[in-house]
């Protein structure tokens, strides 16, 4: 991927879609260690360290080709509230998982349903995806609704081998 091209800033009605720079690791931090945040994924135990890490990681792989991650924010605000991801390209970039997050203060307002929108419509129109899969534990109700809303359906024959309480949505263009 060519170093050149600008970062995708994707603005909608009431928010801003924009780097996650390395002054957001308090927020990273919190996202990626928060409890109820993080009661659906496994993920071991989180350092200030490994949020640096990780912004470090965003980065690079965004260098590569390797995954597309935006630090929600409103328009009144540039702190973070939460972040979505394009990641775990297939190898002929015609698949991508999409990813996300949001603090729990902001969460039941249709805030990631906004930005699940534009970034749907950035992975289909943009990057060119045919399919946009999002992997979400069975027991999260509101991540759940919120594919479904966006027309995702379930995948009967892919399985997470990675966390067996996953289940695979998938949305074709």
């Amino acid at each position: 991927m060519n170093t050149a091209i600008p970062f995708p800033i994707i603005i909608t009605e009431r928010l801003n879609l924009r780097k996650v720079l390395p002054t957001d690791v308090d927020r990273v931090f919190y996202f990626r260690s928060d409890k109820e945040i993080n009661k659906y994924i496994k993920r071991e135990p989180q350092t200030r360290e490994m949020a640096i890490a990780h912004i470090q990681k965003l980065s690079a792989d965004l260098k590569t080709g390797k995954s597309v991650s935006w630090g929600i924010t409103t328009k009144e605000s540039n702190i973070m509230i939460g972040s979505i991801c394009l990641w775990n390209f297939s190898e002929d970039k015609k698949t991508a998982e999409v990813g996300y997050d949001l603090d729990p203060k902001f969460q039941d307002k249709g805030i990631m349903s906004e930005a699940l929108k534009a970034v749907l419509e950035f992975g289909f129109n943009q990057r060119g995806f045919e399919t946009i899969e999002a992997y979400t534990d069975y027991r999260n109700i509101q991540s759940k609704k919120l594919l479904k809303v966006h027309g995702f359906i379930p995948s009967d024959d892919k399985k997470d081998a990675d966390n067996q309480d996953n289940e695979v949505y998938y949305l074709n263009r």
